[in-house]
């Protein structure tokens, strides 16, 4: 059974266990995360086996947009948006580059984002920059919104639980694409999708612009 840490100890043995390839859960500012070095293929497919059936690609936190030089392809949209509404929740989803085909399902996109989380940041910042931030939860389930929650259903499944309090929207992230030229939502959220095409427009971009099918 996985402990439960919180505070600067936390922090620090979830890095090591990152940086040594495990799989923690962690706060974001939308749900808990189910985490690992996104560049380890034994540790993304341990997250996939804890996920249960899933055909669709792990998001990747960042601590910094700079991070995505020469790993997605960042275009104006993603740009203005990045500048707007980075740190938060708002996943973008790019043309992939440069990260390992396992966390992209093969596929050629990724989604990332930066949250707005002290905790996420810093833990991101010490194992190299990248986390995965898929939902800390079994496929087609809800959610974990508490560190009680996440050891009560995956606590047998993960090295470590850091608590950061109940999350804060307790709603995944706004997920938008903007690998095609034509942003489209793909998941309402916190991030308001009319605030999402103004921001775009103002910089002069595309104003065909889709909502989910």
């Amino acid at each position: 059974m996985a402990r439960i840490l919180s505070g600067q100890r936390a922090v620090e043995e979830g890095a090591r266990i990152l940086r040594e390839g495990g799989v923690l859960i962690y706060p974001t500012d939308t749900v808990y995360g189910l985490g690992c070095d996104p560049f380890r293929r034994e540790a993304v497919e341990r997250v996939f086996r804890i996920k249960g059936e899933r055909a669709k690609p792990v998001p990747i936190l960042v601590d910094g947009p700079e991070r995505l030089r020469g790993l997605a392809e960042v275009n104006e949209a993603a740009e203005e948006l990045m500048k707007r509404f980075w740190p938060g929740p708002l996943t973008l989803v790019l043309r992939n580059i440069g990260f390992p085909p396992r966390v992209t399902c093969g596929g050629p996109t990724v989604g990332v984002r930066i949250p707005k989380n002290p905790i996420a940041l810093s833990l991101i910042s010490k194992c190299g920059g990248f986390l995965v931030g898929t939902s800390a939860n079994r496929s087609g389930r809800p959610p974990c919104l508490t560190a009680e929650e996440a050891l009560e259903r995956l606590g047998d499944e993960v090295d470590l639980i850091i608590d950061g309090g109940r999350a804060a929207l307790a709603v995944g992230s706004t997920v938008v694409d903007l690998s095609s030229g034509e942003p489209r939502l793909l998941r309402p959220g916190p991030v308001d999708w009319e605030a999402i095409r103004a921001a775009i427009r103002s910089r002069g971009s595309t104003d065909k612009m889709d909502k989910p099918a």
